[in-house]
């Protein structure tokens, strides 16, 4: 690496030039705005805690920044994992090819590890798994999709900002005041208090949560665009009626479907099932990479020992 190029940790006045080498090397989306709000509630704001951050300066100028985001597993014993994400990791245009996306998670992975960091866990897209896996990622498996169509299902709009929510759900009220109480995790699961389910729903910068209600519970829900059709995505289940809430929903939707995914064996995933979303065959919407950094006492590798929802991995 040349000598004008440094890794040190992020400081404040570094966003700006943080959020330029974000926006060139990964764009950015109606839905993933790269702006100070979305960033402070990624890193600073989490309930989990403030994240690892890491940066590449050559002068004054950011080439490459690595993010690791504070997470908490519980475990279907009752234990917890000190968890981090892999997230906004991007080397500007300008500084590509000279190693720096390797020497950023080295460096990261140490700090981590030395702050009693028990797993590593994220979601690279396909240009960037095979980096984390040259790394020490290994592959957990892959996060499907569920699906209910609905009578809008070939009705077309133009791409472009997010839908308004209340024409896709009619009546809905905002995802507020969610209970932290939480089933027995099945498996790793991220720990649900009241005030991870306020920084998750209430307070995200660019995406509206909205909630329906069926005996006694609870569907959280969001709207979006994707290729010309409104999607109505079911985040999270709330209640051991998740199945009534669902079907309330789709009954009042406009959108074109509803999607969602729970893991095999949960009761979300039941429910789900119950309320007529279906599993679609060979479709995967993201790959779950995990690297620990501690003795586990749960093979992280095998798909089946995580309880997932579409929440605990959509918009990081």
């Amino acid at each position: 690496m040349p000598e004008t190029l440094t890794i040190r940790p992020m400081l404040d006045a570094d966003l700006p030039g943080v959020l330029d080498t974000l926006r060139a090397a990964l764009g950015e989306t109606a839905l993933l705005r790269r702006t100070p709000e979305q960033w402070h509630w990624k890193h600073t704001l989490n309930p989990f805690g403030r994240s690892i951050v890491l940066v590449a300066t050559d002068d004054d100028r950011v080439a490459a920044v690595r993010a690791f985001m504070r997470w908490r597993l519980t475990t279907r014993d009752g234990g917890e994992l000190s968890c981090v994400r892999a997230v906004d990791t991007a080397v500007h245009p300008d500084f590509q090819r000279r190693g720096l996306f390797r020497r950023l998670n080295e460096a990261a992975i140490e700090i981590a590890r030395d702050d009693g960091v028990d797993l590593v866990f994220n979601t690279p897209n396909a240009q960037s798994r095979p980096g984390y896996l040259k790394q020490g990622w290994r592959d957990v498996g892959p996060i499907g999709v569920m699906i209910r169509p609905g009578l809008r299902i070939f009705t077309r709009r133009s791409d472009g900002e997010l839908p308004d929510p209340d024409e896709v759900l009619p009546g809905a009220t905002l995802a507020t005041g969610l209970s932290g109480v939480d089933r027995p995790a099945l498996g790793l699961r991220t720990v649900r208090s009241e005030a991870y389910r306020r920084w998750r729903f209430e307070q995200h910068p660019t995406a509206t949560y909205l909630r329906v209600d069926e005996a006694g519970s609870t569907a959280v829900l969001r709207t979006n665009r994707r290729n010309g059709r409104d999607e109505l995505i079911v985040s999270e289940l709330i209640g051991a009626a998740g199945h009534r809430a669902i079907t309330a929903a789709a009954k009042r939707s406009h959108a074109a479907y509803l999607v969602a995914w729970f893991s095999p064996r949960s009761p979300e995933r039941r429910q789900a099932v119950r309320a007529g979303m279906v599993p679609v065959p060979r479709v995967t919407a993201l790959n779950l990479v995990a690297r620990p950094l501690s003795p586990i006492d749960v093979d992280v590798f095998d798909i089946a020992n995580w309880d997932l929802a579409l929440s605990d991995l959509e918009l990081l």
